[in-house]
């Protein structure tokens, strides 16, 4: 290669790297521009949690409304990561737009121990909460239990056949203000919770499906301020090897009411608490039960106080634990309280049965104090269970009709044969009681107390009864006379 070819190459690369640079200086600025506002325009704004609108405003939604896979936290194909939680307080507004994930986004960006809160002004957010550390939740609107009739939108709604929240092991969380809706919930339950601790005030739950509304397998579970409307053949609440607490708590549209297998520790206790059945047949599906308590691997204890349970074929049920029973109401059932095994203490409460009042196949029994009506047979006890009973009173068409011995020439005087533990009480059922228990239904009011034909005017000293037991009035002879034809004794 000659000198002048190779000046000639270099020069050309020299012109050819001039002119590049001629032309990068040369460009107009609006490609950069451009980039910058497509940038802008594609970035997701995550800020829009924190201060979201206060109106809805009109978008295309997602006709697929319950697809499991758009609120799986863990699928988000072409979407950015989820953040880690770092935030002491996370406001989301996901109302009217279900399908994006954005509650469930939420749970992951509050650190642990912050606090989520949910508005719902716009329309129930709809995912599922899968909570794996410590964390309150708390509906923006407020709830009053006391106003559920007009006040019951839901805050959260669980996708279909999905509950609402899930609570992992070893995990606290708190809830406040907040209703829940599960419409069809299929097998899920809508709370659930593996060895945690939820401590619920003042929610509400509107469920329907196969499953309880609420479930609880070991830890805790403490429920106040409470309304649970659960379309369901299972029990409301289920508690499994786990401590249940309720206060003013209601419970209504349930087959049964709360299932509750104690476990050894702290004694689950429901006070103020009211149960309310549908009323079904005893051959309606699975057996119709208020409270059940079955018996688990540790003998635990449950403890009943100030509790309403109306409306189930049988009100209360001890399998195998040891149940305490006190100042409550056991109301419009087939049987009243049943203990197949265990320990039973029912003490200074009402039982309103058809059947029986209290059956007792095996175990012991403790019964002082209480006011049984309507039953058949007050108390009903197997061989091998052990009843103690005292100071108990019953109003019943049947168990208090009375027998007649003859007093003299045919002339009949009444009297009652005392109970085992119980003896019959006069007059009509006091009628506030009846609106404290079968009125929480809807029933009308129904005396069962046992009123004996003329029993008024004979216990006045007039009159006597046949064989028949009809009242037969005579004035002639008063008092001690009718029984002597005017003179002392029992006269032939």
């Amino acid at each position: 290669m000659t000198t002048r070819t190779s000046w000639s190459l270099l020069g050309g690369a020299a012109a050819i790297a001039a002119a590049v640079a001629a032309f990068a200086l040369g460009a107009p600025p609006t490609h950069a521009q451009v980039a910058a506002k497509v940038e802008s325009q594609t970035r997701p704004n995550f800020g829009v949690l924190l201060d979201p609108p206060t109106r809805s405003y009109s978008q295309r939604r997602d006709r697929n409304r319950y697809d499991y896979r758009r609120h799986r936290p863990d699928w988000r194909p072409g979407l950015p990561p989820l953040r880690p939680g770092g935030e002491e307080i996370v406001l989301v507004d996901c109302g009217g737009n279900p399908g994006t994930g954005a509650v469930e986004d939420a749970v992951r960006r509050v650190r642990p121990g912050g606090t989520l809160v949910i508005r719902a002004r716009a329309g129930a957010c709809v995912g599922w909460l899968n909570i794996d550390k410590p964390m309150t939740i708390i509906g923006e609107g407020g709830f009053d239990p006391r106003d559920w009739a007009r006040q019951s939108e839901p805050t959260l709604q669980a996708p279909d056949g999905l509950p609402c929240m899930t609570v992992a092991s070893g995990v606290r969380v708190e809830i406040r203000d907040m209703v829940f809706a599960s419409p069809r919930a299929g097998d899920a339950a809508c709370i659930v919770g593996y060895g945690a601790e939820i401590v619920m005030n003042r929610v509400g739950f509107r469920h329907a499906g196969d499953e309880a509304a609420i479930y609880a397998d070991g830890g805790l579970l403490d429920i106040r301020n409470a309304v649970i409307e659960a379309q369901t053949i299972a029990p409301a609440i289920v508690a499994d090897g786990a401590v249940l607490n309720t206060w003013e708590t209601v419970v209504s549209g349930a087959q049964s009411g709360i299932e509750i297998t104690p476990a050894a520790g702290p004694a689950s206790r429901l006070t103020s608490t009211t149960l309310k059945g549908t009323n079904a047949p005893n051959a309606f599906g699975p057996r119709s039960i208020g409270v059940i308590v079955r018996a688990g691997r540790d003998y635990g204890r449950v403890e009943i106080d100030n509790t309403a349970v109306c409306g189930f074929v049988e009100g209360v049920v001890v399998e195998g634990a040891s149940v305490d029973i006190k100042n409550s109401r056991v109301c419009r059932s087939d049987k009243g309280v049943v203990l197949y095994s265990g320990e039973l203490r029912l003490a200074d409460s009402r039982v309103r049965a058809t059947t029986v009042g209290v059956a007792a196949a095996a175990g012991n029994a403790v019964i002082v104090n209480n006011a049984f009506a309507g039953m058949r047979e007050v108390i009903y006890r197997e061989p091998r269970a052990n009843v103690q009973a005292s100071g108990n009173r019953v109003w019943s068409q049947y168990a208090c009709r009375p027998q007649f011995r003859d007093r003299y020439r045919g002339r009949y005087e009444p009297y009652w044969r005392p109970g085992e533990g119980w003896e019959c009480a006069r007059g009509s059922y006091p009628r506030d009681w009846w609106s404290q228990e079968d009125g929480l239904l809807g029933v009308a009011y129904a005396d069962d107390g046992y009123q004996l034909d003329g029993y008024d005017d004979y216990q006045d000293g007039q009159g006597w009864y046949d064989r028949d037991g009809r009242y037969v009035q005579d004035d002639r002879y008063r008092g001690e006379d009718r029984w002597s034809r005017g003179g002392g004794g029992w006269g032939r």
